[in-house]
């Protein structure tokens, strides 16, 4: 009980030193299209993002760098109404469970869930546990539930195998949730993550795009990114990967020998959207995530997600529902929203992380943010924030 609440004031004081870190706009990185308020997903009305964040060095000397992440695409509502949704493997090592449902029936049930690898089926058992909890069962008399929570590796930073994310960890998750800012970097899942060999995590961004039938949609992303290599790291077309280099002056993780790892990414919208087309919103992260660099090489567990929040009045179980849908025609806004919010995503994981000494010695050092700038005056791509 003591190392939970230890735990938990720690995850306290990382969600609020997070939230105040730089984001990549705030460098000079620019972006196309138009974020919105938060340039979050939580943009998305409705959802909301809960985390806990695990870092303590035990006894043995053991260091503990993990946690879990909870989006919730409904706020409350998510345990009782469903969403459409679709999911895409670009290269598939890795996991999200509950994916078989969602090709069956295009819908996710329930809260989208973010941890390490060794921790997915804790996770998932707890997120039943708490559905159960959460109100009366459903017809048949039992809650039915196929969660869905995804992976990605920490074992480099995090001791893995000690198996220190825990139920009650998924408890506070889910009951923290809120709308609002989102906490980045060395947080929730992403706690012990490495991207492209710098320290990264958790990000997030968002996108407002213009509806042909009037009014707005927006499209949120956030990702858990632990993938890829150095030298081919690329950020507003700037190959920074080639000139940041490692000073050799810590202890790093054994740099990977290709596009290793994994990311996650989960992509949201309002927009109202059916399965089959929100498989083909879920494909289009890749995209922005080759604007990063990234081959997806064999190592490489991508896995993505998209769901829409819209048409909840057709996901009640009615005999008969009728929902309504964006045109073929009219998607490539949406598309286009979500390359782009997915690489901001993915900058704003790697700039709001920070150095982190892990497991048996291993140093993440997080991107330097002096060079990078400097490397966007030199070619030309700095934007000075308003």
């Amino acid at each position: 009980m003591i190392r939970f609440l230890i735990a938990v004031a720690l995850c306290a004081f990382c969600a609020l030193a997070s939230a105040a870190e730089p984001r990549a706009r705030d460098l000079g990185v620019p972006f196309e299209g138009s974020p919105g308020p938060l340039d979050a997903i939580t943009d998305v009305a409705g959802i909301s993002v809960g985390q806990v964040t695990l870092i303590e060095d035990l006894a043995d000397g053991r260091k503990v760098r993990t946690g879990v992440t909870a989006i919730l695409p409904r706020g409350r509502a998510t345990f009782d109404t469903p969403v459409f949704g679709a999911w895409f493997a670009l290269n598939g090592n890795g996991e999200m469970t509950g994916t078989a449902w969602i090709d069956e029936s295009g819908q996710v049930e329930g809260p989208v869930m973010l941890t390490n690898t060794h921790s997915v089926g804790v996770v998932r058992d707890a997120v039943i546990v708490e559905r159960v909890r959460s109100g009366t069962a459903d017809p048949s008399g039992y809650w039915w539930s196929l969660p869905v929570v995804a992976e990605t590796w920490d074992g480099e930073l995090n001791d893995i195998n000690g198996f220190h994310v825990r139920p009650e960890h998924v408890a506070k998750a889910l009951a923290d949730a809120k709308g609002g800012p989102v906490a980045e970097g060395n947080v929730g899942g992403g706690t012990g993550m490495v991207c492209h060999e710098f320290k990264c995590g958790i990000g997030t961004a968002s996108r407002v795009v213009e509806s042909d039938a009037g009014g707005d949609y927006t499209v949120g992303v956030l990702v858990q990114a632990n993938y890829g290599v150095r030298d081919s790291l690329r950020i507003a077309g700037v190959p920074v990967g080639q000139y940041l280099r490692d000073d050799g002056s810590y202890s790093q993780p054994p740099a990977p020998k290709g596009d290793t790892g994994s990311i996650i990414i989960v992509v949201a919208t309002d927009a109202p959207l059916l399965p089959h087309q929100l498989k083909r919103i879920a494909k289009r992260a890749g995209m922005g995530l080759a604007r990063m660099g990234s081959y997806a090489g064999n190592g490489s567990g991508d896995i993505f997600l998209a769901f829409s929040t819209a048409n909840a009045g057709s996901l009640k179980g009615d005999a008969l529902s009728q929902a309504s849908f964006v045109g073929l025609d009219h998607l490539d806004g949406l598309f286009e929203a979500t390359v782009q919010a997915t690489e901001e995503a993915i900058v704003n994981a790697m700039v709001a992380a920070r150095d982190m000494q892990g497991n048996d010695g291993h140093y993440a050092k997080a991107i330097p943010h002096a060079e990078l700038v400097k490397l966007l005056k030199r070619f030309g791509r700095y934007v000075p924030k308003r």
